[in-house]
């Protein structure tokens, strides 16, 4: 029976020892090239890459600085000229300004129902998240509802702007006047409460408000 002879070829042999040089060569760049320069070199690409990007974002927003500073001098002009924050330079001479216009308010809109018993000033608790310095004035009225209502209605609608807080309304049956001895009208209510305002300055770390 004859015998198979396999014959080599010189062709598949060049190729096949072509193909193990390019595994071992690509072997060799994986573990001495690749993880040793390459990649690094790629990771360092993509920081530069980073940088250039927050570089060019800083950039816009530096060229925006204009736009912003002109947006709030625009909001401090505002604000300055704002008629709702209480004229006075102090939070003492704003208390004096706030004691004139509750007489004068009660005078005008409650002349004959109406009598303030009590306005002191008073330093209110720090308020968090406040910007502005807080001015606040105890007042106490013997006032009929008709009268208080008027009171209260031209206190918060006037300006500068004024708030009510810490309302409290007692019944009395008999009220003496403060400025005689006759007793009030019938139906007259003892009122207490807090009326404060603001001034226009930004309150300062620990200040009263």
């Amino acid at each position: 029976m004859p015998r198979l002879r396999l014959e080599r070829s010189p062709v598949r042999e060049r190729w096949l020892a072509v193909g193990l040089l390019l595994a071992v060569l690509a072997l060799a760049y994986l573990v001495l090239v690749h993880w040793w320069w390459t990649a690094p070199l790629l990771a360092l690409d993509r920081d530069v890459q980073d940088l250039r990007a927050q570089e060019q974002r800083m950039r816009m927003i530096a060229g925006q600085r204009p736009a912003i500073e002109a947006a709030l001098a625009e909001v401090r002009e505002t604000e300055q000229g704002d008629p709702g924050f209480l004229p006075e330079a102090s939070a003492q001479l704003a208390a004096a300004g706030l004691i004139q216009r509750l007489d004068g308010v009660v005078r005008s809109a409650a002349p004959s129902g109406c009598e303030v018993t009590n306005r002191t000033p008073a330093p209110a608790a720090q308020r968090g998240g406040e910007r502005y310095a807080r001015v606040v004035l105890q007042v106490r009225l013997a006032c009929g509802i008709d009268g208080f209502a008027a009171v209260l209605a031209e206190l918060e609608s006037g300006r500068p702007q004024l708030f009510v807080d810490n309302l409290n309304v007692q019944a009395r049956r008999t009220l003496r006047n403060a400025r005689s001895a006759a007793p009030a009208q019938p139906g007259a209510l003892d009122i207490t409460f807090d009326l404060y305002g603001f001034l226009r300055r930004q309150a300062e770390p620990g200040d009263a408000d």
